[in-house]
């Protein structure tokens, strides 16, 4: 079970940190994402992370903005965003993966690559 949490309303070129927490004793068995979806738009890929936490991949959109990071000991992933943009607006997801997302990237940016994900948390960046 995963729960994200950290979101809120922040004015443009602020910054938000996002938390992921999952549930279970075999968290650092799961490649791990965040996701984000604005209203009427489809759920896009921001940022992934592999499962050891070495290797991290982002969308051009976040790049230098974003960073994402894990704690596998603590069962919790992290979503740094800074420079916040209004388009940053949008429910932002956390999602984990039981297949490797190192190899394609296709397989770690497509949400049916994520076999769990969590009821998502609200950013609102005004401008």
């Amino acid at each position: 079970q995963l729960q994200a949490s950290g979101g809120g309303l922040v004015q443009a070129g602020g910054s938000l940190r996002l938390s992921c927490a999952a549930s279970g004793d075999t968290f650092s068995r799961y490649g791990m994402a965040w996701f984000r979806q604005a209203p009427g738009k489809e759920r896009e890929f921001v940022q992934a992370i592999s499962r050891s936490g070495v290797n991290t991949y982002y969308a051009n959109s976040v790049k230098g903005r974003f960073t994402i990071s894990r704690d596998n000991a603590k069962n919790m992933m992290y979503l740094q965003m800074n420079s916040l943009k209004p388009e940053d607006t949008a429910v932002y997801y956390c999602a984990a993966a039981e297949r490797t997302i190192d190899l394609s990237l296709l397989v770690r940016t497509t949400p049916n690559t994520y076999n769990y994900w969590g009821r998502g948390t609200l950013v609102t960046v005004s401008s």
